[in-house]
């Protein structure tokens, strides 16, 4: 096993996952934090993350949803996100408390603005220096094309050209952009998994099994 005690985990959740009943997600969100790993969870949407806050918080009372425009978390720029305020973030999870985000941002004019929450999970994590950045995908990982095989790991490069692949679901495409961004950006390792698969997180990172598929192996720039 791994010690991630102390780290941080950034966890992009899609629309499968916070709307199956039988997910474990919430049970491994728990066994994170008692390896004293804390974890920052991205919603698909806003009403997402008042769902996933309210399951949460009938365990315990950990949770609260962030927007975009607390504490400036996230502002808004003519080309997208721009520099993440980490301030909230380190001060919440410090204190054992486990933000959810809201994929919207910061206008200094006007009101939130949506954003892809992939980009939001990769830019929190660079910022936040996440030991891992998970993004959950119903396709469970990343497949070849050509011979529709599971690839088990990716370098940034080879994701950003598998990313162009019109072959590849759109969605999928975005994860693995946001993937390998935030590997690029610092986060040692990003994986793309099935978020409903029973204890997919905890078998992912606590353990010498791999689900999925993982970006490793990026320069910080």
């Amino acid at each position: 096993m791994i010690d991630f005690s102390g780290t941080t985990f950034v966890l992009r959740v899609d629309e499968a996952t916070a709307h199956d009943a039988g997910t474990t997600f919430v049970d491994d969100l728990r066994v994170l934090t008692r390896h004293h790993v804390r974890p920052i969870v991205v919603a698909p949407d806003p009403a997402a993350a008042r769902a996933i806050v309210r399951a949460i918080n009938r365990s315990s009372n950990v949770a609260l949803a962030l927007s975009g425009s607390d504490a400036a978390l996230l502002p808004q720029t003519p080309s997208g996100i721009g520099r993440v305020q980490t301030r909230i973030l380190h001060t919440l999870t410090g204190a054992g408390f486990i933000p959810v985000v809201e994929p919207t941002a910061f206008a200094l004019f006007g009101d939130e603005q949506t954003v892809p929450a992939d980009d939001v999970a990769a830019a929190i994590g660079a910022a936040a220096e996440a030991a891992r950045a998970i993004f959950f995908h119903q396709a469970g990982g990343v497949s070849d094309p050509q011979t529709h095989e599971l690839i088990g790991e990716l370098t940034p490069s080879e994701a950003l050209e598998l990313a162009q692949d019109p072959r590849v679901d759109p969605e999928l495409r975005n994860a693995m952009r946001a993937a390998a961004f935030g590997v690029r950006g610092g986060i040692p390792a990003a994986q793309i998994l099935d978020g409903r698969v029973s204890h997919a997180v905890v078998v992912e990172v606590l353990t010498t099994q791999h689900l999925g598929t993982q970006v490793i192996g990026g320069l910080v720039l």
